[in-house]
Parts: structure tokens; sequence; C-alpha cells
């Protein structure tokens, strides 16, 4: 990523492997039911305005697209997690799955936020950034660690123990998970998204 190279903000493809047609696009107002209806009414009220990305996909089932709704208003709006600290784990989790949408999302977001144009850099390349703040650190630590090894290392809880107390590791890690999940729905559903002007979108790592 590069916060010069400019884009145009045409839609970007999600998917590197089996590219092809959105799946499930955003449906009519029409063709709702009156429970996708109220649930597309609730989410516009909501701090996030708007239908959009993983909440296309999950407007086909309005419950469960209201009680993720909920999960994700919490993580991102309330979490005692420092903004600095979600935007960069929500960045790591967007590489890790190939998510167009959250990067491009989420990485202008980081950088408001504190984090470092080199970090940034290299999650997109799939590089261990060098020269972040300690807190940075073990948070990119224990995402990779779950990312990977779908746990964490007694070494590695205990840092991020340290740095974020028992409630901030239970978040920490839900943030992630949350993360993966609506990343996925997106994944499935070949949900696009539009481009940034001063964001590259990921590219494939070498196969």
């Amino acid at each position: 990523m590069s916060s010069t190279a400019a884009i145009p903000s045409a839609q970007v493809a999600q998917g590197f492997s089996s590219p092809g047609t959105e799946r499930m696009p955003l449906m009519a107002l029409e063709a709702m039911s009156p429970a996708q209806r109220e649930a597309a009414d609730a989410l516009i009220a909501g701090p996030r305005k708007a239908v959009f990305g993983p909440f296309i996909p999950l407007l086909r089932s309005p419950e469960l697209m209201n009680r993720i709704g909920k999960v994700g208003e919490y993580l991102r709006f309330e979490s005692l997690l420092d903004a600095r600290i979600r935007e960069l784990v929500i960045c790591r989790v967007a590489r890790q799955v190939s998510n167009q949408f959250e990067w491009l999302m989420h990485a202008p977001l980081a950088l408001q936020a504190g984090v470092q144009q080199s970090t940034l850099d290299a999650i997109a390349a799939g590089r261990q950034p060098r020269g972040m703040a300690a807190d940075e650190a073990v948070a990119l630590d224990f995402t990779s660690e779950l990312l990977l090894q779908h746990g964490s290392s007694d070494a590695t809880y205990a840092e991020a123990l340290a740095s974020f107390g028992e409630q901030g590791v239970v978040e920490l890690t839900t943030l992630v998970g949350y993360f993966v999940m609506v990343c996925w729905v997106m994944n499935v559903a070949r949900t696009p998204t539009q481009g940034k002007p001063d964001f590259e979108p990921l590219t494939a790592f070498p196969a």
C-alpha cells in the first residue's frame, strides 16, 4: 500500500483465486421482506448510516444481521481497546483473509489513529512490521498467532494481558474473530468495494 499512489475510485473485486460477479448484491427495496426493511432501516439509523460491506449479503438473514451489527458496534465504537490498536488489528485480519473492503476502509482509519504508514505497508506485503509502539507489537503478535495457530502461547498471552488486561484480551480475541467472520461473508458473496484514490487495494501473495 502507498499513501501517494492514486488509483481510480472504481469498484474493486473481492478475492483473487476465482474472481467473478457479485453473488449477493444489494437488494432492491421492493424485493425486501418487512423484516429486511426493518433491519436495513435500523442499520441506517445507527452509527454506520448505510447498508454496505458485509451487511449487503447479511441482509438475507435480517435477524442475524441485527445481532452481528450490535456486536460490531461495540467492538468498533465502544471497546476499551484504543482505536489505534483496533484499526491495526482489523488491517491484519483483512490481509490474512484477503478482504478488500475491510482493508480499504480501515487502512485510512489506522493512519488517522496513529499507525505508521510503514507498518501498514509491511502488513500489506505480508511482512512483519518493525519499529512499532510496544502495544502495537503485542497486539500484532497476538493477532497473528491467533490467525495462524488458532490460539495463544503462554508468552504471547502474558504480554497481551500485561498490555490490555483480561477484558482487553477478551475483546481483542473477539475483534479478530468478528472481522474474520464478516470478511468471510464478503469473500463468499464476492461483495465488491469502492477503490480509494490514495490507497491501493491488496494484491495476491505469490503462489
